[in-house]
């Protein structure tokens, strides 16, 4: 069977683990002590994006204009609440079907990357137990422009020596779904179609995905385009 998909990169929030409770709280957290309103849609709007950028739009509520100085103070604070709430992050938060795909992936010899906007996602990685499954990890320390800008997905695939059009990107953000799309790359949809509606394929999770469905799909996805 010939190989179209050479390479998957996966988002992490959403995709691997469920960190996103996590993040609502660290977030309504800081916007409490702004006393900037925060809810379960806020939080919606920030999925996939960067950490100054997910300020940003809390800020933006209330039409505060701080300098760099001031936000970069805010964002490292959100991550300290972030990282209590996550330090004891275990085998146990990982979502379901993402070791077995991690280990058919690896018996099928295809790279495996990470392509998040999280600047934590090794720690996260390394406390999941998962780590050594990837052949690259770029998160947000490593790139410039957050989601839905391509940067992190064709930097992962620049590293894998991989290219674009041979890429498959696991996401669940709508803004993740955009990026992968602006990489030319396939991307497969976590979660609900109408959220993710730009993606070339959607599934509910990745319980029972397999490489041979992954192949056989974009095979066919690539036939009829």
């Amino acid at each position: 069977m010939s190989k179209i998909i050479e390479a998957i990169i996966f988002d992490l929030d959403g995709v691997i683990v469920d960190t996103a409770k996590y993040h609502f709280l660290a977030w309504k957290e800081l916007a409490m002590s702004l006393k900037i309103p925060f809810d379960e849609n806020d939080n919606e709007q920030l999925k996939g994006v960067s950490r100054i950028q997910s300020l940003e739009y809390i800020l933006n509520k209330a039409e505060l204009n701080l300098t760099p100085l001031e936000k970069e103070k805010l964002a490292t604070m959100k991550n300290l609440r972030y990282l209590d709430h996550i330090t004891t992050i275990d085998t146990t938060e990982m979502l379901p079907g993402v070791i077995e795909l991690l280990k058919d992936l690896r018996a099928n010899d295809i790279k495996i990357a990470l392509g998040s906007a999280s600047k934590n996602a090794s720690f996260i990685l390394d406390r999941l137990g998962i780590m050594h499954y990837f052949d690259v990890v770029v998160d947000g320390n490593m790139t410039k422009e957050g989601k839905p800008s391509p940067e992190t997905f064709l930097l992962a695939a620049h590293e894998l020596n991989i290219p674009a059009e041979n890429c498959l990107v696991v996401e669940d953000a709508a803004k993740g779904v955009e990026a992968a799309i602006a990489a030319n790359m396939w991307c497969l949809g976590i979660g609900d179609t109408h959220h993710l509606s730009l993606a070339h394929w959607v599934r509910k999770d990745l319980i029972g995905l397999s490489f041979s469905e992954i192949n056989k799909k974009i095979q066919s996805l690539q036939m009829k385009s």
